[in-house]
């Protein structure tokens, strides 16, 4: 074996890793040597950008292609005697650069100073067997931080370059590189599988064996996910000197030292990236930074962009383009998940093939290191042939996607295969890897994800572990939720701040502003109710929090421009819609972690803490755009009609940080359940329930009610009580709506929902005529007492309708399914339950929409909010009634029922 037998690292372990390490360092400085000559000679040749792209690219292909031979030999020879080896060929070949004078000479030197990068896979092989596999990741992350070598020639390669000419910066690396050959042999040891191999007198394994494990296609695979992580790193250290003096005209000093903004942390974190693969796995994290590269690649992408549109008074231009600091920063996140992608490729690599790291570290290494000449390459072909700067950041765009999507697809496969076959608990950690490795190597399996065995129901299986893992899923499902409600009704505060800050946008159109989300949230829920169990819980969860970053930006850029058409704000709007979908599938995954005793609660605490980011939104928003929360970052204030400052664009900013840590949190914290995996057409057996129907119409009476008052209040008191700055206390009504449903779910799980639900919908009758009341007679305390208490009982109401659900599906299913045994009933009761919450909200969700443009339209065509409360009268009526009729009244099905936990079903 290559690595230690014991759980410990081999004696002298850390000081070969930190000795190694520093070594890298410097033959990663040498290896990128020719970004920062290679500007010093680009003009005196008269050199094009496909030139300078190939003299740039030359040494990183050499030694990209040098690493799988070189890893072999230094599994065969040993990694001491190669790594120093290498360190002084590469010294003696980055010398002679110096006396190059002209292209030709210059590109074959540039070939030699190559070798330099092939020392990667030899220190891999050669740490690797230092330490045992659980600490490899960490081990082999510091290792690789030595890529920080890059943004050590950015720094430093300059102002030498300027004081002495590029020749003494080849001279001085030179020298540096064949001192730590020096040093290295002085202070390291021999490997321990080597000093083994010569004391018991084995050879070591012959090429074609080593070259052999390279037929797995998984491999390969492995290599198209490093060839982003490190060779577009590589690439993008080459490349950002040049694009930054081009795109920001920056001079060379400059650009090499903001260059190495993105160099540090696509190096340093990888240590980070190491410990996050022994904690969670390699698959989580390179998920995490394969996603949140398209991300930050997406943005880069876009190019300067000035837009036309014809108006109905005329043209009208608005221009958009990502200035230095939001592209600096941009780029630092894309380094830093980079960093942690590399960390979690190299994971698995020792772990899989302990005794072929060499050759399969060599061929990904090398696979690697090929993205760093030949994506330099690109990019200066792209820009001779496109003339638009941001094209390269559209080819890595591809490159990621293609990467995410075999990745995912390839686990799925393996997953299912795994599902039909009973194995979902040894599932590996890399499902794609599963059966592949060398012969006798045991993979452990997954820590977190997917869970195959899942009982609440059962006491035992509750208390011995069940209930932690179902509240720390609700958490994490709550923090989300919030977030998304946030998102989802930012535009109520918005719309009411757009008119004072040059927006000339029509009452009618602001409420149509306010209203869209509702519709466009409303109408993401009807599919997002029935994702979570074809896609899992855990990935819904991460992608639709991560999706709201979308209008999140997108508010912060729209709002600091009084010419953005309204169009823009409108798609925003509907943009915003992302974080009303997120609350169907939010319920629908908590549902299946909680026994049925205590579901009423969860779905509660769940709904009504998520719930809650309707109030945080309107209490923090207006105190956020107060203040320049984000410096330079956030753009310049806008004026207000009295000469105040305003930064608008902080309702949209505020969230990016929060949503960014709830996308980690759920990929990394939370769990699927595997029995709850099913497809649409499974599901859709609740489209012909009855009871589906009269959930969605008693659900829309208390939840429709709950946000579409958070919707369309701010606007409503702001045109019927002008002399009331109401948006100091438009917080409270959601405030109290979101606490009363965390807070009352104990309630109808004690006494019954069905009950709880026909006094709300009485309560919420005399709430509106209250509202009616004091409506007419002018006087804005009453009305908003009133408003409060509609809030109050709605919130009730919300958490009662939920509790009801999983008792009428478990009637209904005992009766439809009588002939299927007590386990099967359970479960399609438990999935339908889940379909008909998630379905039923997606209806009720509407209500944000027809709420605010009832009030709107009601106000327009008859001068007065009061037709609209009208109208809402005799809806809670109608909802009272059938509540009584089917379900609480001496006929109804739960007549008597309460939440306490069911009688065992009959087998």
């Amino acid at each position: 074996m290559s690595v230690p037998a014991t759980d410990q690292p081999v004696p002298g372990a850390d000081r070969v890793l930190w000795t190694s390490t520093v070594a890298f360092t410097v033959c990663f400085a040498v290896w990128t040597i020719f970004s920062i000559i290679g500007l010093g000679v680009k003009d005196r040749l008269g050199l094009s950008e496909t030139e300078f792209g190939l003299l740039v690219g030359a040494p990183i292909l050499t030694g990209s292609v040098a690493r799988v031979l070189l890893g072999i030999w230094a599994d065969q020879l040993g990694g001491r005697r190669v790594f120093a080896g290498v360190m002084a060929l590469a010294a003696v070949a980055t010398f002679l650069t110096s006396f190059a004078h002209s292209y030709g000479q210059l590109l074959v030197a540039a070939f030699g100073v190559g070798l330099a990068g092939g020392a990667f896979s030899v220190g891999v092989t050669y740490v690797s067997k230092f330490y045992p596999p659980e600490k490899q990741g960490m081990a082999l992350g510091i290792f690789g931080a030595g890529n920080v070598g890059s943004a050590v020639t950015k720094l430093l390669a300059p102002f030498v370059m300027i004081a002495m000419g590029w020749q003494a910066v080849a001279q001085i690396w030179a020298g540096a590189l064949l001192v730590m050959a020096v040093l290295f042999l002085l202070l390291t040891r021999e490997d321990p599988e080597s000093i083994a191999r010569r004391r018991e007198g084995r050879r070591a394994a012959p090429m074609g064996s080593q070259l052999a494990e390279l037929r797995n296609i998984q491999v390969w695979r492995f290599a198209l996910y490093y060839f982003f992580v490190f060779g577009a790193f590589v690439a993008l250290a080459l490349w950002l000197p040049r694009y930054l003096m081009g795109v920001y005209g920056l001079d060379v000093e400059t650009a090499g030292m903001l260059a190495a903004f993105f160099s540090v942390p696509a190096s340093i974190f990888r240590i980070y990236g190491g410990k996050l693969s022994d904690r969670y796995g390699a698959r989580s994290v390179l998920y995490v930074t394969l996603g949140v590269s398209l991300l930050c690649l997406f943005m880069l992408s876009y190019p300067p962009t000035t837009y036309i549109i014809q108006g109905v008074r005329g043209p009208i231009s608005f221009h958009t383009e990502m200035g230095l600091v939001p592209f600096l920063v941009t780029i630092f996140v894309l380094g830093f998940f980079m960093s942690l992608g590399k960390a979690a490729v190299f994971k698995h690599i020792p772990a899989y093939y302990p005794s072929h790291v060499g050759a399969v570290g060599g061929l990904v290494g090398m696979i690697g290191g090929l993205g760093g000449f030949v994506l330099p390459l690109a990019f200066g072909a792209l820009n001779d042939l496109t003339g638009i700067w941001t094209s390269c950041f559209v080819l890595l765009f591809a490159l990621v996607g293609v990467s995410l999507a075999w990745m995912h697809f390839a686990i799925r496969h393996m997953e299912r295969t795994a599902a039909r076959q009973g194995m979902q608990a040894e599932m590996p950690e890399l499902p794609e890897m599963q059966g592949l490795g060398e012969a006798g190597v045991t993979v452990p399996p997954r820590r977190a994800g997917p869970i195959a065995d899942w009982r609440p129901e059962d006491p035992a299986f509750w208390e011995a572990g069940g209930r932690a893992v179902a509240r720390r899923n609700l958490w994490i499902s709550t923090y989300c939720l919030l977030l998304s409600f946030a998102i989802w009704m930012v535009w109520s505060v918005v719309v009411a701040r757009l008119p004072g800050i040059g927006f000339a946008f029509t009452t009618d159109q602001l409420f149509w502003l306010a209203a869209v989300p509702g519709l466009s949230g409303a109408t993401l829920r009807i599919f997002y109710a029935f994702l979570v169990p074809i896609f899992g819980g855990r990935l819904w969860t991460t992608l639709s929090t991560a999706s709201l970053l979308i209008p999140a930006f997108g508010i912060g850029y729209a709002v600091q421009n009084p010419d953005t058409p309204y169009l823009i704000f409108l798609v925003l709007a509907l943009l915003c819609g992302l974080g009303g979908g997120n609350f169907a599938s939010s319920v629908a995954n908590i549902s299946f972690f909680f026994p049925k005793a205590e579901k009423g609660n969860a779905l509660a605490i769940n709904s009504g803490l998520g719930n809650l980011g309707v109030s945080a939104m309107q209490f923090l928003v207006p105190v956020a755009v107060t203040m320049s929360l984000f410096g330079a970052l956030g753009g310049q204030a806008q004026t207000l009609a009295d000469g105040g400052s305003i930064w608008l664009q902080n309702a949209g900013f505020l969230w990016v940080p929060p949503i960014i840590v709830g996308t980690l949190a759920a990929w990394f914290g939370m769990n699927d359940i595997l029995s709850a995996k099913s497809s649409f057409a499974d599901q859709a057996a609740i489209f012909g329930r009855s009871h589906t129907w009269i959930m969605c119409w008693l659900y829309t009476g208390t939840f429709g009610t709950f946000i579409g008052m958070s919707a369309g209040f701010p606007l409503l008191s702001k045109l019927v009580f002008p002399q009331v700055d109401a948006l100091r206390y438009a917080f409270l009504g959601p405030l109290i709506g979101a606490l009363s449903r965390a807070g009352s779910g104990w309630i109808a799980d004690r006494v019954g929902g069905a009950r709880v639900t026909f006094w709300v919908f009485v309560a919420q009758i005399g709430a509106t005529a209250g509202m009616i009341w004091f409506l007419q007679s002018g006087s804005f305390p009453g009305f908003f007492a009133m408003v409060l208490l509609l809030f109050f009982v709605s919130g009730v109401g919300n958490s009662s309708t939920f509790q009801m659900v999983p008792g009428i599906m478990r009637s209904t299913i005992d009766r439809a399914m009588a002939e299927h045994g007590a386990e099967e009933r359970r479960i399609q009761a438990e999935r339908e339950s889940a379909a008909v919450i998630g379905f039923t909200s997606a209806i009720a969700a509407f209500g944000a929409f027809y709420i605010p443009k009832a009030y709107g339209s009601s106000i327009e065509l008859a001068g007065s909010a009061t037709p609209a409360l009208w109208g809402f009268l005799v809806f809670y009526l109608s909802c009272a009634a059938l509540t009584w009729a089917a379900y609480s009244g001496p006929r109804g099905l739960l007549r008597g029922a309460t939440g306490a936990k069911p009688s065992p079903l009959p087998a």
